[in-house]
């Protein structure tokens, strides 16, 4: 009698998994759209927007009320957070290792140059040289999108859910199998300038469980002046905006705020200058695309990434 309830018992227990659907929800949040998928019985959107919005009053440029807001507004009684100091401290570690190619007060700099709020002449290089010593001011927003995915991923292992997909304005987390039971499908875009083309031409495609990975370029946010080109990418060391081959960095690594990171400074180092950094950290992963010297579409991936193609 014993083994026929367990029997059952457990039949229950396997129809019951079998019933968990993958949910999927979508909605705005960091002035992008994020896209969630997961495999549960419930749906967790209320519990996953609050848990982003907490993101969102740390780091939000936007919020007057945010955390890094007031700091920035020189507010001294603002107290920082666990999530906060998490970032922070990550942040200063990405830009020890990529020797100041990742800065998270750079943003003074992305304004003078017509990328951030306002968009006028370009500064001169008594601007540049001021902007570089002054240094008051952070931006988490090279950061703050993977780790938002890495907040709700947290969530969703918390609810025991590991069949998952994060993804938030382009930066994923990824885990356990999609709905058909493989791996989940995620493209690189192709690097172009036409910035209508929002679904873009996929440069290649990756199949990856329980990593997250994160892609920053140059080739849509742009503007032409005199003649030049000059790329949104500034180099916090120079001041200045890069001027070398690479179009696209896309960083796989354990956590998407260091993905996210790590795919910010490669842009500012050039390709030898980010496999430099990845001979430093076998943990990390990276697929570059880049012009050659006839400018062709070039590309170069890191040789373990060849298990997930």
């Amino acid at each position: 009698m014993r083994r026929l309830l367990f029997i059952a018992c457990s039949l229950l227990l396997l129809v019951s998994c079998a019933q968990k659907e993958y949910r999927q929800n979508t909605n705005f949040v960091f002035g992008t759209i994020y896209n969630i998928t997961y495999q549960s019985d419930r749906d967790l959107q209320q519990e996953i927007e609050a848990e982003l919005m907490k993101v969102d009053g740390e780091f939000s440029m936007f919020n007057p009320q945010s955390t890094v807001a007031r700091i920035n507004s020189g507010d001294s009684t603002v107290e920082r957070s666990e999530m906060f100091n998490e970032i922070y401290q990550l942040a200063q570690t990405v830009s020890k290792e990529t020797d100041g190619a990742f800065d998270i007060t750079v943003a003074p700099l992305v304004n003078a140059w017509g990328f951030g709020f306002k968009h006028e002449q370009l500064p001169t290089p008594e601007q540049v040289d001021s902007l570089l010593q002054l240094r008051n001011q952070m931006d988490f927003s090279a950061i703050a999108k993977g780790y938002g995915c890495d907040v709700v991923a947290r969530l969703l292992e918390s609810h025991g859910i590991h069949n998952y997909m994060v993804e938030i304005g382009g930066e994923v987390v990824v885990s356990g199998k999609n709905a058909k039971g493989d791996d989940w499908h995620i493209g690189i875009t192709k690097p172009t300038e036409d910035s209508l083309n929002v679904e873009g031409e996929m440069q290649t495609v990756l199949s990856i469980t329980d990593h997250a990975m994160a892609t920053s370029g140059n080739y849509r946010n742009f503007y032409y002046q005199g003649g030049r080109k000059y790329a949104h990418t500034i180099d916090p060391r120079t001041g200045y905006p890069v001027q070398h081959s690479l179009l696209s960095a896309t960083v796989l690594a354990e956590n998407c705020a260091t993905a996210d990171a790590y795919a910010t400074s490669f842009m500012v180092l050039g390709v030898e200058g980010a496999k430099a950094v990845l001979a430093r950290h076998p943990e990390l992963m990276a697929y570059l695309i880049y012009t050659d010297e006839k400018g062709q579409l070039t590309t170069w991936a890191s040789p373990a990434l060849s298990d997930f193609q």
